[in-house]
């Protein structure tokens, strides 16, 4: 019998000696890198064959590491990372935020004290990581663009995953836990293998900073420790979604990607990236490396003019893939709601494609000429999933409770995006009307239910069929972002089709962007503390829209007093004729101190008006959309 190791890579950091058991009663020496320990570490045990994807393999835990690290001090401690809870690395995570709001011109480079530029200081990072060279060994896909590159990603790991392959997938930003980044095999990481990689690279990176070169910034580290995940985990492929921009982004590090893709380009962070179609496309096509194969979407003229000049200047094809078709799916139906989705899902398609050639496994899923789809791609898409975007959770309230509340969650926040989102929730809002109309037209077991829940009144709700839908509005925007736009945009899609909102809710966030989370974070339920004149603006902004004219918000005493808030004017009740934005009264909009207040709020609602259907568009920002996943979530 004989033992095969695997060691991830070869590296001159520090070596950690330890004993290896080779038959028993017998151990001999052996060294370890320590880049990709300890969850990297296995064992193969084998009788004389080659080594296959068949062999059973004996992980070693982290406890066995610790026993074998006590032969002799390593250069680095573990004591520490054994030490350490999961909250723990979410402060030290915090800690690498060094501006404290979003729109900072320190956004693209993260560090203006530095003498390196981000790129160059991201590659030093990587060196001193140990993971300069192995990011050679990945075979990337890398994706840019304002919207859908995070649904574009996911659908390319999904169909590649249902191939056969070992998928790393490294999107941004995260809702509720910051291990949603990094999916390994379509799930997010295990909290004890980020734990143990995380440490290891802090632990690194610690030792080696200098005055010129201190901790990496939030994403740089983030991106870090993406690669060193796909590395040590032995990805067949790596899905790198990009943070900001692409030129001077984290992950335009990686110099030779297999295939390059762009989706949607649209006006968004405009305050980093410029402030016309045709600077953020020269921004996003900056990841376009010199002869690599390039796809992209159907795109604004000043848009794609800037993205065929510079592929012709790398020598890139770069081609345009046209949205999928729906007979395409063969019956299939996309697991990403929208009608965007289809473009998204034709790129994800044309970027598999070309992966698959490069690395020589399309021939057997695409012997035939046949413009199907493979079975695996179909499956991939039908199953692919994204929280956060175009998702539908219903609400349980309580058992007892006839209510029904429907929360549609889309972290829109630019113009482009919002009106996405405002045709997705409208074409959803008609879907379940007529949904719910069909199937309670003469059920007699629909009508039982009704009975036993709300007794008479119940059944008179039934017997009379007019279920009433009513769509409320939860919304909040970051400061950088422009309500004057993006509120129009939302609403006045809507009612071109037919949708209206009955209230808008304004409330600020639970979470900050300058602390890092994870889904176990009790957050500050504090109203008392919060600024609430960012939603008093939008409130503003709301009003004026619904009746014309500038909201009086001047004289309210609310508005310095979160405390004397109170949720005036029904949810149900007819708006225009209550409103009176001249003297500070609103029936039309509210601002709410907090989001615990305002879920609450919606589900008393509807327990008092059980034969009231609410549906709740949550959109303009994904920060918003986490924090009430997280508490419909407890």
């Amino acid at each position: 019998m004989h033992a095969h190791t695997n060691t991830c890579l070869r590296h001159e950091i520090s070596v950690i000696p330890f004993l290896y058991r080779r038959a028993p009663g017998q151990y001999f020496n052996k060294s370890w890198n320590t880049v990709c320990l300890p969850a990297c570490i296995d064992l193969h045990y084998h009788t004389g064959q080659a080594s296959s994807p068949g062999l059973k393999y004996k992980k070693w835990s982290f406890q066995v590491i610790k026993k074998m690290r006590s032969v002799e001090v390593a250069e680095r401690s573990f004591q520490d990372l054994t030490l350490s809870s999961y909250e723990t690395a979410m402060e030290a995570l915090s800690s690498l935020i060094y501006h404290q709001k979003r729109g900072d011109r320190s956004s693209i480079d993260g560090m203006t004290s530095s003498r390196y530029g981000k790129l160059e200081r991201m590659r030093i990072y990587l060196k001193l990581s140990g993971l300069e060279e192995l990011i050679a060994g990945l075979k990337i896909i890398h994706v840019a663009g304002t919207k859908g590159k995070g649904s574009t990603c996911t659908f390319c790991e999904a169909i590649l995953r249902e191939c056969g392959f070992r998928t790393g997938l490294f999107t941004s930003p995260h809702l509720i836990d910051v291990r949603e980044r990094f999916r390994i095999d379509g799930l997010d990481i295990s909290e004890d293998k980020f734990l143990q990689y995380f440490w290891d690279c802090w632990n690194l990176l610690k030792e080696k900073k200098m005055e010129d070169l201190p901790m990496p910034p939030l994403f740089q580290f983030l991106t870090l420790l993406a690669f060193k995940i796909f590395i040590c985990e032995k990805v067949d492929v790596a899905i790198i979604e990009v943070g900001l921009g692409g030129k001077w982004d984290s992950t335009n590090v990686i110099e030779e990607p297999l295939v390059c893709g762009i989706s949607s380009l649209g006006m968004d962070h405009t305050e980093v990236l410029g402030k016309t179609l045709a600077n953020i496309a020269s921004h996003k096509a900056g990841i376009f490396k010199p002869q690599i194969p390039a796809f992209t979407v159907p795109q604004p003229s000043e848009a794609m003019d800037v993205l065929q000049k510079m592929a012709s200047k790398l020598m890139v094809p770069l081609e345009v893939v046209p949205p999928l078709h729906p007979e395409n799916l063969n019956g299939v139906k996309l697991s990403l709601s929208g009608d965007h989705q289809f473009t998204n899902a034709g790129l994800a398609v044309a970027l598999c494609r070309c992966w698959l050639q490069s690395t020589r496994n399309s021939k057997e899923l695409f012997q035939s000429r046949s413009s199907e789809l493979p079975g695996e791609f179909l499956r991939g898409l039908s199953t692919a999933y994204l929280s956060g975007r175009a998702q539908v959770v219903h609400d349980i309230i309580e058992e007892s409770s006839c209510g029904d509340l429907i929360f549609y969650l889309d972290g829109a926040h630019s113009p482009e995006s919002m009106e996405v989102c405002a045709k997705w929730f409208s074409d959803a809002v008609k879907e379940d009307d007529l949904s719910s109309s069909s199937s309670s037209s003469g059920n007699e077991k629909v009508k039982e239910s009704w009975s036993d829940c709300c007794g008479q009144h119940g059944k008179q709700i039934f017997e009379e069929s007019k279920r009433i839908s009513k769509q409320v509005l939860l919304f909040n925007c970051m400061d950088v972002r422009d309500p004057q736009v993006l509120l129009p945009q939302l609403v006045n899609s809507c009612a071109s089709s037919g949708i209206h909102f009955s209230k808008a809710l304004f409330v600020p966030s639970m979470s900050t962007y300058n602390k890092v989370t994870s889904a176990a974070t009790v957050m500050s339920l504090d109203r008392s503390t919060k600024d609430l004149s960012w939603q008093f603006t939008l409130q503003r902004i709301w009003e004026k829209m619904m009746h014309g004219k500038d909201a009086t918000l001047g004289d309210n005493p609310k508005k310095d007093n979160p405390e004397s808030l109170t949720l005036d004017g029904s949810l149900f009740g007819d708006c225009p004729q209550k409103c009176n934005p001249s003297e500070g009264h609103f029936a039309c909009s509210v601002v709410i101190p907090s989001l615990p207040l305002t879920i609450k709020w919606l589900r008393d609602s509807v327990k008092e008006h059980p034969s009231v259907r609410v549906k709740v568009l949550v959109t303009g920002s994904l920060h918003l959309i986490g924090d009430v996943l997280k508490l419909l979530r407890r």
